[in-house]
């Protein structure tokens, strides 16, 4: 026994595997899933069925898509297809194919979810999906899948419910259920057929994660029966040739396996054995489910209940049986469908999808060369994610050392990279050879763009400009990657300010996802256009504000770091601090953003700032706090101290907080005002209150250009908890009134630090208004 918990518990995430019963689709209750008399359908937009010999081929292929999802119009002439050919006794099986090279299937389409007015009719939705892939599944023509990219979500449903999977071994063919991050669970059939194909701990893995998977590790898992291996070029295109390939095997499989009478089943491992046989006793399966849902609450802070509804749906159907198990499956696809955090998060969805399209148009010159002047964790991180999609990057600093220095972290990317699988030596040495790093401006005159990452100083940005642009193309951009400067003012520096604009970049830049682009009164049309295409095939989600006191994020950051600072000064710990905002949703606690940011970078800004936005960016000690913290080497976690200790070994709350820091704090002591007791939820409103005003006064403004920009800028660059949607989805969800109510009271206790801005209080006077339509 100690064994099997010792083998099961090695999991991050575990269950068990059950033995399909056929009796579940005989059972299945009465639904309304399609309206459509399948008899008349004979005009199909979304499928084409055709024959080769004995063995029927049905293509997805969805009109003016790039991808195929899986929608409302789609569904009737699906069924029909599967009517036909089951019908048709010349048949002896099905391949299902995508028309499109792009993919099998992405997914179904969320307006389906989102067009249902109450939780019956997603409750319904699911059960159409069940049942018309129970309907594939009790085929007695093998159904052959032959998937080729993406088959996620529903289409990686679809994938299951027929008998045999083939895929493409490429990097673009992944599978995986996502529904997750859309604060939603697989509703048909994913949570039930996945568990007991793959082994229960692979299967939770991919459901309460959401996590794609390559082919080849599909096949490992268990998930795809066969790989084929992608072609090369020919008289077609690689991939129409892959494409047609690919169905040519499918069509051979599903011969042989007619000829053989269907599918055999696999013979399992023995540690799949072992696993199936641990989970039929009670004691052990509970036990595995309570670790589980233990580690779920402790990342999620119990604020996501898609996972922990996941983990009772798989749960069901292992103890209950498979019946039990798709009606939990469809009844928690109905209730997570109505959540906030559902909304919320299927809301951001729109917004990223939204964010990756230039809405500025293509620009005159395609960029193709990029200079990247200074090679520190900016600069170098900017020419990383450069040549990694393509670009061919001059990356110049002012000394060797600091150019060896940003050339050895570009090469640990590509390092780190080919050890997770990314891509293999071959293309890391392809991508790095794209790198031209030096310390002259030789060959800047060939360049289409060059983006600045020197340090922080207004008089360092104009030398540097008027340096570049003495060399340069006329039509070559410069683009300032700076977090506050105002872009207006870095272009009184050039004698072309219509080709100057700002990119600010988030670290580390590898990582992070968010690129702010910051135009001002004279940037071009086309340069805005240029700089987003460029941060597109960066792989960045791009946000485009006008220039103003610290943009966009900075700005709403700087503002709500300015309350961290009366808090301190009231006697408010570090560590209650963090424990309060990431109970909030904030990923990273605001009291160790302070020191991830860097406390001289955050002194900074604010100093900058409390001058330009006055009393909201302004607090009542937090200047001379930040300058004393400085001054004792307290700049945070680059320097081992900050508001927290960094010592070797010593992470997350085991930190402790820097006796230095205590020091400076005691020196500006107040204590708090009457009527306030700093208690979580009080802590938790006076950060996000600001945030959230600010935010909205941005929109008033026209800094920001509208609610999705604003609340992708704000998750995506500050880490606004995500099920909350962004400050504008939130205030949709929580109600306006509510949020202005806390801002005034904390107004009539601080003063117009609090002020609740105009907009925010025509949203609060008139309930029907909204950021976003319904």
């Amino acid at each position: 026994m100690a064994a099997i918990r010792q083998l099961l518990t090695k999991s991050v995430h575990t269950t068990t595997q059950i033995l399909y019963q056929n009796k579940i689709a005989s059972n299945f209750p009465q639904i309304r899933y399609i309206s459509t008399t399948l008899n008349q359908m004979t005009d199909r937009k979304h499928i084409q069925l055709s024959y080769r010999d004995d063995i029927a081929v049905i293509k997805i292929d969805s009109p003016n898509s790039k991808v195929n999802t899986l929608s409302r119009e789609m569904f009737p002439e699906f069924t029909s297809a599967l009517e036909e050919v089951n019908k048709n006794d010349k048949c002896r099986g099905v391949v299902l194919i995508s028309g499109k090279t792009s993919g099998f299937i992405a997914g179904a389409d969320i307006k389906m979810i989102e067009s249902c007015k109450t939780q019956d009719e997603i409750y319904q939705l699911s059960k159409m999906g069940q049942k018309i892939f129970f309907d594939m599944e009790r085929s007695k023509k093998p159904i052959v899948s032959a998937i080729m990219g993406p088959c996620l979500g529903g289409g990686l449903e679809v994938a299951l419910a027929t008998h045999y999977r083939i895929a493409v071994n490429d990097n673009k063919t992944v599978v995986g259920l996502p529904e997750v991050k859309l604060g939603l669970l697989p509703g048909s059939g994913g949570t039930q057929r996945l568990p007991r194909l793959v082994t229960v701990p692979d299967a939770l893995d991919m459901a309460l994660t959401g996590k794609m998977v390559k082919a080849k590790k599909a096949k490992s898992l268990g998930i795809v029966d066969l790989l084929v291996e992608p072609l090369g070029p020919g008289i077609s295109t690689p991939e129409n040739r892959t494409l047609e390939y690919l169905e040519d095997v499918a069509v051979q499989v599903t011969k042989r396996l007619a000829s053989q009478g269907g599918v055999k089943p696999k013979k399992k491992s023995m540690v799949r054995n072992l696993t199936d046989k641990a989970f039929e006793y009670n004691l052990i399966r509970d036990y595995v489910f309570n670790q589980v849902k233990g580690k779920v609450i402790g990342q999620t802070k119990g604020l996501y209940p898609a996972p922990l509804k996941i983990l009772e749906v798989i749960k069901t159907g292992l103890e209950k049986g498979p019946e039990a198990g798709y009606e939990a499956e469809a009844r928690g696809f109905a209730e997570l469908g109505v959540t906030n955090e559902s909304k919320a998060l299927i809301n951001l969805f729109h917004g990223h999808t939204s964010c990756k399209k230039n809405r500025f148009g293509t620009p005159q010159v395609e960029v193709k060369n990029i200079g990247v002047l200074g090679a520190g964790l900016m600069g170098a991180g900017i020419a990383s994610v450069s040549v990694d999609k393509g670009y061919d990057v001059i990356l110049k600093d002012m000394s060797q050392v600091g150019l060896t220095r940003g050339y050895n972290q570009i090469a640990k990317t590509l390092k780190d990279g080919v050890k997770r699988k990314k891509f293999s030596q071959i293309q890391a040495d392809q991508i790095i050879s794209r790198l031209n790093p030096q310390i002259t401006f030789d060959k800047f005159d060939k360049l289409d763009m060059i983006i600045e990452a020197v340090f922080e100083d207004i008089n360092i940005k104009h030398r540097v400009l008027k340096e570049v642009e003495s060399i340069t193309l006329p039509h070559c951009i410069f683009a300032s990657n700076t977090s506050a400067l105002p872009i207006t003012d870095i272009a009184k520096g050039s004698s072309r300010p219509e080709k100057v604009i700002g990119m600010h970049y988030f670290s580390p830049v590898e990582k992070m996802e968010l690129l702010e682009v910051i135009t001002h009164e004279k940037t071009s049309k086309d340069t805005i256009a240029s700089a987003v295409q460029v941060g597109l095939k960066q792989g960045k989600v791009v946000i485009v504000v006008k220039d103003g006191p610290g943009f966009y994020t900075t700005r709403i950051l700087s503002v709500a770091s300015a309350e961290l600072f009366n808090l301190f000064q009231e006697g408010v710990e570090p560590k209650d601090i963090d424990r309060a905002s990431k109970a909030f949703g904030f990923p990273v606690g605001n009291a160790t953003l302070l020191d991830e940011v860097g406390i001289d970078v955050a002194s900074h800004i604010a100093e900058y700032l409390s001058k330009a936005l006055g009393a909201s960016a302004s607090s009542r000690a937090g200047i001379p706090i930040l300058r004393d913290l400085v001054k004792n080497g307290f700049t945070g976690r680059k320097a081992g101290k900050g508001v927290y200790l960094y010592e070797e070994g010593v992470k997350g709350s085991d930190r402790q907080v820097n006796p230095g820091f205590y020091e400076i704090i005691n020196k500006y002591k107040l204590p708090a005002p009457s009527g306030i007791k700093n208690d979580t939820e009080t802590i938790q409103w006076k950060l996000a209150s600001k945030f959230i005003n600010e935010a909205v006064l941005c929109l008033q403004e026209g800094i920001v250009a509208n609610p999705t920009e604003g609340d992708i800028g704000a998750v995506f660059g500050l880490g606004f908890p995500p099920m909350k949607g962004g400050p504008f989805k939130f205030v949709d969800l929580y109600g306006a009134q509510k949020i202005v109510d806390r801002l005034r009271h904390f107004e009539q206790i601080y003063g117009n630090s609090f002020k609740p801005c105009d907009l925010l209080v025509d949203h609060a006077k008139d309930s029907s208004k909204k950021f976003y339509s319904a």
